[in-house]
Order: C-alpha cells, then sequence, then structure tokens
C-alpha cells in the first residue's frame, strides 16, 4: 500500500507516491505541473480549475501504478473561494499576491491597528493574510459574498472538498488567516466583528492526522477508480515542510522555494513586544510542533528575474543561472529583498536596479550580476532573521537545514553557510511531499510519531552538507548590509 500527497506550488504542484519498507520512505513523482499567477483585468487570480484538473489526471495516474491507502493535499496559505449549500464556487480563486490589500491597508488597519492585530494572533503582518484579503473585500463592498456563502474554505480544504464532498477547515490552514487564536484554537470575536465576517462560514476545524472523508462516488466513478480514504494533513506547505527537517534539535530549519521561511519548532506560541517589533510569524503545526519564523522573499525574485530575461529571448535554466551568479562579481551591491515593490509579480529587473540606486549602490546590468545580487542579498536576510529568532527564543542554532526544492541550489546553500558562518544541511528537496506523507502514516498507525518519522527521512535520504567559506569578508559585508537594512 502506498500513499500519494498533491503538494501545490506557487510555481508548480506535484503528485507524489510514498512507499514505506519498514525503513525507508521512497517517494518518487507520477504527475507535475507548471502553476502561475492569471491576470485578470486589475486583479491577480490562480488557474484553479486547471489545478483541479492535474490534481485529477495526477490520482487517475497514481491509481493506475499503484494500490493507495491514502491522499493527502497540501498547498501554499491564504487563498480561498466560497461555496454555498449546493458546493458551488462563489468566485474565482484570488492570488494572495493581489494587490488590493495594498490598495486598502491603510483603511484596514485603521479598523484593528497593527500592534493590535499582531498581539491577538502572533501571526505575522502582512498583506497576503486572509484577513487582509477579506477586509479588502469588504473595503470594495464585497461583503454579499458573506451573505450567499456557506463556507468558506481555503484552497487546500477547497481541493478536499471537491474531492470527497466533505467540508472542513484544516488547522495549519486556519493558524495564518490572522483570525484564529492559537492558544484556544478558536475563532477571535473583535477580528471577525472589524469586518463583519460570519462565523458560521467557517467550516469544523480539525488537526492535521484527521481522516477527511472518502473519494466521493462522482470521483470514483468519473476516473474509474476505487474509493480511498484522504487524510487531512498539514495542509500549509510550510507545515508539511518542517516536519520533514531531519535535522538535530540544536538546528534552524529553512523552508525554500517561492518564499523562504526560517524558523524553529516550540512548545507554544510566542507573542510579545520584540516580535511584533520585528514581525516574528507564529504558526501553526502538527500536535507539539508549533513553529515560529521569519518570512523572506526567497526564490521569487530568482524565479521573476528569470521570466524577465525569457522575455528578451534568452532562456536561462537553474544550471545556469547559478553558473552566471558564480561567474559575476562578488558583492556588487545588496538590496533589501523584503521591499514592498517585489511582491507583486513582474519588472524585477527595474525594480532591483531602482533599489540598488536609491540605496547608492552600482545596480546590476548583466544577468549574473542580477542573479548573484539575488542570492547574496538573500543570504544576508536569512542570517538577519535567524539572529532575531534567536534572541527571541534566547538560544542559538548550531546549523541550518535546508528543505524544499531550494536545498537543490548549491549557489543559494552555499552563500547561506558563508553568511550564517554555520554549516548547512541540504534536503530532503521533496520535504514537503515528504512531510505530508508522515502525517497520513501517522494517521494510518503504521508509525506513531513525527519523531519516528524524521529518523525515517535520515535513513531514506542523502543529504548534502556545506561549510562556511570566506567567513570574514562575508561578516564585513553582511554588518554593512544590516546598518542599511535594519529590519
Amino acid at each position: 500500500m502506498r500513499y500519494l500527497a498533491f503538494d501545490l506550488g506557487a510555481s508548480s504542484g506535484k503528485m507524489a507516491l510514498g512507499e514505506f519498507d519498514g525503513r525507508r520512505l521512497s517517494v518518487r513523482p507520477v504527475h507535475g505541473f507548471k502553476n502561475g499567477i492569471v491576470r485578470m483585468g486589475d486583479g491577480l487570480y490562480w488557474d484553479f480549475p486547471g489545478i483541479w484538473a492535474n490534481f485529477l489526471e495526477g490520482l487517475s495516474k497514481a491509481c493506475r501504478e499503484a494500490e493507495i491507502r491514502s491522499v493527502g493535499v497540501d498547498g501554499f496559505n491564504n487563498d480561498f473561494s466560497f461555496v454555498d449549500a449546493r458546493g458551488e464556487l462563489l468566485m474565482p480563486v484570488r492570488c494572495y499576491r493581489d494587490p488590493r490589500t495594498l490598495r486598502h491597508e491603510r483603511a484596514i488597519y485603521a479598523r484593528i491597528p497593527p500592534r493590535e492585530l499582531y498581539m491577538h494572533t502572533g501571526n505575522q503582518l502582512a498583506p497576503f493574510n486572509t484577513y487582509m484579503q477579506l477586509a479588502a473585500m469588504v473595503e470594495n463592498g464585497q461583503q454579499f459574498f458573506f451573505e450567499h456563502a456557506e463556507n468558506l474554505l481555503m484552497l487546500p480544504d477547497l481541493l478536499v472538498f471537491l474531492l470527497t464532498g466533505n467540508r472542513v477547515t484544516e488547522y495549519t490552514l486556519a493558524a495564518e488567516t490572522q483570525m484564529l487564536d492559537l492558544n484556544t484554537r478558536t475563532w477571535i470575536p473583535e477580528i471577525l466583528r472589524a469586518i463583519g465576517f460570519p462565523e458560521r462560514l467557517f467550516a469544523p476545524l480539525v488537526m492535521p492526522g484527521t481522516r477527511a472523508g472518502t473519494i466521493s462516488p462522482r470521483v470514483s466513478a468519473e476516473l474509474g477508480i476505487a474509493p480511498i480514504d484522504c487524510v487531512s494533513v498539514c495542509g500549509h506547505d510550510t507545515a508539511s515542510a518542517f516536519l520533514a527537517a531531519p535535522a538535530d534539535r540544536d538546528s534552524a530549519i529553512l523552508s525554500s522555494g517561492t518564499w523562504a521561511l526560517i524558523g524553529a519548532e516550540a512548545a507554544a506560541p510566542v507573542i510579545s513586544e520584540y516580535g511584533y517589533r520585528h514581525n516574528i510569524a507564529n504558526e501553526g503545526g502538527f500536535p507539539g510542533h508549533h513553529r515560529i519564523l521569519k518570512n523572506v522573499m526567497g526564490g521569487w525574485i530568482l524565479q521573476q528575474l528569470r521570466q524577465d530575461f525569457a522575455l528578451d529571448g534568452r532562456a536561462f535554466d537553474y544550471a545556469r543561472i547559478e553558473a552566471l551568479a558564480l561567474a559575476a562579481e562578488p558583492f556588487l551591491c545588496a538590496i533589501d529583498v523584503d521591499d514592498k515593490r517585489f511582491f507583486a509579480p513582474g519588472g524585477m529587473r527595474k525594480k532591483v536596479r531602482d533599489l540598488a540606486l536609491e540605496a547608492g549602490e552600482r545596480a546590476p546590468e548583466a544577468p549574473g550580476e542580477f542573479f548573484r545580487t539575488a542570492y547574496e542579498s538573500l543570504a544576508f536576510k536569512y542570517r538577519g532573521a535567524l539572529e532575531k529568532l534567536e534572541r527571541l527564543l534566547g538560544t542559538r542554532f548550531r546549523q541550518l537545514n535546508i528543505v524544499g526544492g531550494g536545498s537543490r541550489d548549491t549557489v543559494a546553500c552555499q552563500f547561506a553557510a558563508n553568511a550564517l558562518g554555520r554549516p548547512v544541511l541540504a534536503g530532503p528537496a521533496d520535504g514537503t511531499a515528504i512531510g505530508n506523507i508522515l502525517v497520513q502514516m501517522i494517521a494510518s498507525g503504521e508509525i506513531d510519531s513525527v519523531e519516528q518519522g524524521r529518523r525515517i527521512v535520515r535513513n531514506s535520504e542523502t543529504l548534502r552538507e556545506y561549510e562556511p567559506r570566506d567567513a570574514a569578508i562575508w561578516d564585513e559585508k553582511y554588518r554593512a548590509f544590516s546598518e542599511k537594512y535594519p529590519g
């Protein structure tokens, strides 16, 4: 019997099969597809029908290849749609990068000030949060969706609903909406009242590892497959990725993909004035695996630079990007990769050049200079984020474990080791799918705990180690960077 993970990322999605032989876990993709933002008018959306079609295609392929014990769904967080009592989708799924939240940011924060919002939830303050998106809808006069909907469903939960017919709100998804109390696991009335959002629209809250239902007869008949159990895994992809981190507890974890999320696990939320000042996020995880982390813009900047050059007819694969970056002049300039102008898609080269010139830096010109600037600046941001986390938690981490697709990027991993002055352990690259599968294995009773799952990952994966290089020059450049960009 095998486990099936559907892992939806902002730039791609995949269906992966996991098989455990009693000692090792093998995971292999059976279907993959590109995902991306669709611009319609002034709005940014996801191609949700295309995502659903690929989900079904991957499910069909997997069932033709193997007998499946269960399936789980994870994906990026905060995006949602509404469904009515009949299960009809009431609106297309907006992308969290949609500019409507930034347009209405001042009015939204007039409803609940940022500090109060943070102290309620411990979630980071960010324009992409679900609360911000709902509040922007209110500012746009779109409360009629609240009146006609039966449920709000987060994107992974929406896929589970279409698959099984059951409506649930998985905890790790709910925990990042900026509307849930992480201690009591209840919705916060003050926040809901601020935008007039009815609590009745939330489907029942379930913890990861809960059986969400069985594939509906309609889907089974359409695909010609037998009914399969669906498990609510850690629906937030970062929560799944963290579960697969095999390093020791004295290691920080970096989930590296379109976003880079650097953090550690803690027994409970840590909500403080220091956390508010530095926008440190508290995020829900599998029971006993609460996460505290900093969000960095991540591989998005490299993805967008690559897209910019492709529009000029210069297509670079990632191996070429790494080679060009290594060949470029070191420390030409450094930029704050979390600058708000980078949040929206498009025009990344101009945005990088503008920010460099505004900061009094030499602006990059050649492709390799752009890529190296992004790599070095990301590494500096990782160090700054880690230092703030260590101060909040009162600890020092011995090394960094990078999981997710970014662990394959040798330049990113080496530069992170250089900037941190600490070893980096890279892998597993399929960490999100593995974490998804581990929760299914716990739900089935095949393993007892996340800790046992991590031991299995250590036995199953080939991990790569990076030692710091040129520590003195990286330390000097980081200190100059942190003076210019203290945030």
